[in-house]
């Protein structure tokens, strides 16, 4: 990824996740962290990876109040990054947290049984 593709990823994943926080104001918003940005080589799209603490009901829920509110967040990413073209958002939910608890609490309870672990 060159390099401006990249710094225009991470400093679009800071500014959504302060949007997104301070902000956008819908209480149907859980926890939720953006834990990726990856913007296309032309930088028209930006796909925006987002972790939702609580069930994968509140995870949707989160990822539909986000979609919903593209054009609002995008106006907003807009004004902040002074970007001439503001990349068109694509959210996406990353469950990978969400597995790694449970490979966590699997291995907790090998232990509880006695399992050796190597």
């Amino acid at each position: 990824m060159p390099y401006r593709t990249a710094r225009l990823a991470e400093t679009i994943k800071e500014e959504l996740a302060d949007i997104i926080q301070k902000e956008l104001k819908d209480p149907r918003v859980g926890f939720a962290t953006i834990t990726k940005a990856e913007v296309s080589g032309d930088l028209r799209y930006a796909k925006v990876f987002v972790s939702v603490y609580g069930s994968p009901e509140e995870g949707l829920e989160t990822l539909s109040v986000l979609e919903g509110a593209q054009g609002y967040v995008r106006g907003m990413l807009g004004r902040r990054l002074r970007l001439r073209y503001v990349p068109e958002i694509v959210f996406k939910l990353d469950t990978a947290i969400g597995h790694g608890v449970k490979v966590s609490r699997l291995l907790d309870e090998l232990k509880k049984e006695g399992t050796q672990i190597e």
